[in-house]
């Protein structure tokens, strides 16, 4: 008789898999729906919506920008009249850090890897010819967040919109800058003291508007676990939410407009089971822990992006088929927004083509193959609870292991998030290495170098710099240096004063023709900037 060599199977994550699972691998079989629950009630397993994607099919919101304003828009109303029902806007490095076109360390970076948006022409531009009071948009930005908000509101209050009506989202998620992308500027306390300020300034003036999008999404593609990028990113929730109510707000005012970002994997059902488990998490923390009474302090609503680290520039063709698998998987687990990359971005940024092709994955997934149809199709599966029970489980332990050592900022401040999350990417890339853990066309069923067919890719002008450099010289020319001058006086000094709102002072200083680099300087000086944990 042939013997078979047994070998423990895992998740990406590292949770062991048995060969089939039944009733009895689950804690309490015996009150399985009393723990599911109902979808739209708590604890949220099964949705956060009673009818789910039967009343409403979820955002599909392309990210995009890259080049000028200009380029950006055309790319923009292009996918709206694809049938994109969400913008999402991808900005280059110097907007996110806070230095103007013609900074020096601009330099050589400028509409690189995003939309470089420096001042309100520039905005203004970049939204020319769309109607803000219809669309839903999501800006990618942390350290800026506050200054982007800013001109978009007030190129808004220019169209005429009514600001307490605008949808959207700032991700302004400084936090997670510090251990997983390290596009940050000022230390944690004065970050944290400007997204405190925009929660108290959007629940009051832009009360549909999302201040956050608490965003596990880089913590993922810096290499953590599933289960770390949830008890990584609530340990960033749960820092905000404290640092929110110290400063006098009420969790029943903000919670409800606080969002989050996922990564969706390749290990499918351990995704589908992340999304279950994630919600769960998040209605007990905000119940039990900060005891909100308002039952939409207690919904989780996401965003999910397909994994860009999972892309490969070997076979780049192969790169539709995972996001197609990805993006099944964040419908299967209840998401609310999605973006789905493009087959060319693991060498450039998407083209036309091949963003038309990932919205396109995700309109064959929503009018297809009708898994829309039924709420949580997945609910009850042995497997997929065990999974979802055991994520939450780990997560739970992270958690207490974070508060053991003090909080988010301090194991941030001694590098204990940072140091688990290189641990995990190592032994990831490690496993791929040797071949443990399989990618198509990169550690088996590779081409020979004859066979390997390029894809057309997208180029960025090298006079975009120069010409960005022009505008924004040009902009400040015509403006009033008075008016300009007194309004990032009064950011620097709101700056150094706890009782005013940053934002509404922001706000001020946008409308009178401050630039972002000038904005972000004048709370430079008041703030300091953020030295990177070197101790690993």
């Amino acid at each position: 008789m042939r013997k078979e060599k047994q070998t423990a199977l895992k998740t990406r994550s590292g949770i062991l898999l048995k060969d089939i699972y039944r009733a009895a691998d689950l804690p309490n079989p015996e009150t399985l729906s009393e723990t599911l629950g109902e979808p739209g009630e708590y604890p949220f397993s099964r949705g956060v919506q009673k009818d789910m994607y039967r009343g409403r099919l979820w955002t599909m919101r392309q990210y995009a920008g890259f080049g000028t304003a200009e380029e950006s828009n055309q790319r923009y109303r292009y996918l709206l009249s694809q049938g994109t029902t969400g913008l999402s806007v991808a900005f280059d490095l110097p907007t996110q850090l806070g230095y103007d076109p013609d900074h020096a360390r601009s330099r050589g970076e400028v509409g690189k890897v995003g939309v470089s948006v420096s001042n309100l022409d520039d905005m203004r531009a970049l939204f020319r010819d769309i109607d803000l009071s219809k669309v839903s948009t999501s800006m990618t930005i942390n350290a800026t967040a506050s200054i982007l908000l800013a001109f978009y509101i007030a190129i808004a209050e220019e169209q005429g919109a009514n600001v307490s009506e605008l949808r959207g989202t700032v991700q302004n998620d400084v936090l997670k800058e510090y251990v997983a992308r390290g596009n940050y500027i000022y230390p944690p306390e004065g970050a944290l003291r400007l997204t405190t300020d925009m929660f108290a300034w959007c629940s009051k003036h832009v009360p549909k508007w999302n201040p956050i999008s608490i965003s596990g999404y880089h913590i993922r593609e810096a290499g953590s676990t599933a289960v770390q990028e949830l008890a990584f990113t609530f340990a960033d929730a749960i820092a905000y939410t404290e640092a929110a109510l110290k400063g006098g707000l009420d969790v029943d005012v903000f919670a409800p407009q606080l969002s989050f970002f996922f990564n969706v994997h390749s290990d499918f059902f351990e995704e589908v089971a992340k999304f279950r488990a994630a919600r769960r998490i998040w209605a007990r923390l905000m119940k039990e822990r900060f005891g909100a009474k308002n039952p939409r302090s207690w919904m989780l609503r996401f965003h999910s992006q397909t994994a860009g680290s999972t892309l490969t520039a070997q076979q780049p063709q192969n790169n539709v088929v995972r996001v197609a698998m990805q993006a099944l998987a964040a419908v299967l687990g209840g998401t609310q927004s999605l973006h789905t990359n493009s087959l060319d971005e693991a060498l450039a940024l998407p083209t036309e083509a091949s963003a038309r092709l990932a919205l396109r994955t995700q309109q064959v997934i929503a009018h297809e193959t009708n898994v829309t149809q039924v709420v949580d199709p997945l609910g009850g599966s042995f497997f997929i609870e065990s999974l979802t029970d055991e994520i939450e489980s780990r997560t739970f332990a992270y958690l207490g292991e974070i508060e053991k050592r003090g909080g988010t900022i301090r194991c941030i401040e001694s590098g204990y998030i940072q140091n688990e999350i290189a641990t995990s990417a190592y032994a990831d890339q490690r496993s791929i290495d040797e071949r443990k853990i399989s990618v198509v066309g990169v550690n088996c069923f590779e081409d020979p170098p004859s066979q390997r067919n390029p894809v057309e890719l997208l180029k960025i002008s090298a006079e975009l710099e120069r010409s960005a450099v022009e505008r924004i010289r040009a902009y400040r020319s015509k403006r009033s240096e008075a008016a300009t001058r007194d309004a990032l006086s009064a950011v620097e000094s709101a700056a150094t004063k706890v009782d005013i709102n940053l934002q509404e002072v922001i706000l001020k200083a946008a409308r009178a023709g401050a630039t972002l680099g000038e904005i972000s300087d004048s709370m430079r000086n008041v703030f300091g900037l953020y030295k990177e944990y070197a101790g690993f």
